[in-house]
C-alpha cells in the first residue's frame, strides 16, 4: 500500500520538478543576438525603423521604452506584445517584421525570423521579459 501511494506522489511531483529545471530565456545571450542579427540595422541610430516609429533595439532599456505610441513588450504576455505580434506575422503585412514582403519599407528586405527565434522571443516575453 505504501509503495502504491509513493508511486502516486512521485507521478504528481516529478512533472513539477522537471518543469522547475527549465532555464529561463536570457535576454543577453538569446534574445539580443536575434535582435542584432535581424532588427538593429533598421532600429538603431538613424535607421528607417527608428525614424518611422522611434523604436530602437540596441539594448534592453530602448526595447522596453517602445515606440512613440507606447510599449512593444508587455512582460508576461506575448499575445499582448506588439514585438511578438509583428515578428510572428499576426498583423497586417505592411508592419510584419523584419520586412520581407512586397509592402516593405525601402531600406531593405530582411528574412523572416525562424520559428525557433520567434519561440525564444515569445517565451522570454511570457517569462516576464527580464533583463537577464
Amino acid at each position: 500500500m505504501l509503495i502504491k501511494k509513493c508511486g502516486v506522489v512521485s507521478a504528481l511531483i516529478l512533472p513539477v520538478l522537471l518543469t522547475g529545471c527549465e532555464r529561463a530565456v536570457s535576454f543577453d545571450s538569446q534574445v539580443m543576438p536575434i535582435l542584432q542579427a535581424s532588427c538593429v540595422s533598421c532600429h538603431s541610430g538613424s535607421g528607417e525603423g527608428t525614424q518611422q516609429t522611434e523604436l530602437k533595439l540596441t539594448n534592453y532599456a530602448q526595447l522596453m521604452q517602445g515606440t512613440r505610441l507606447g510599449a512593444v513588450v508587455v512582460p508576461g504576455s506575448a499575445a499582448s506584445s506588439t514585438l511578438y505580434l509583428v515578428i510572428d506575422h499576426k498583423v497586417d503585412t505592411k508592419i510584419q517584421m523584419p520586412p520581407h514582403h512586397d509592402d516593405k519599407y525601402p531600406q531593405g528586405q530582411g528574412e523572416p525570423l525562424s520559428s525557433d527565434q520567434i519561440t525564444t522571443i515569445k517565451q522570454w516575453i511570457d517569462e516576464g521579459a527580464k533583463n537577464n
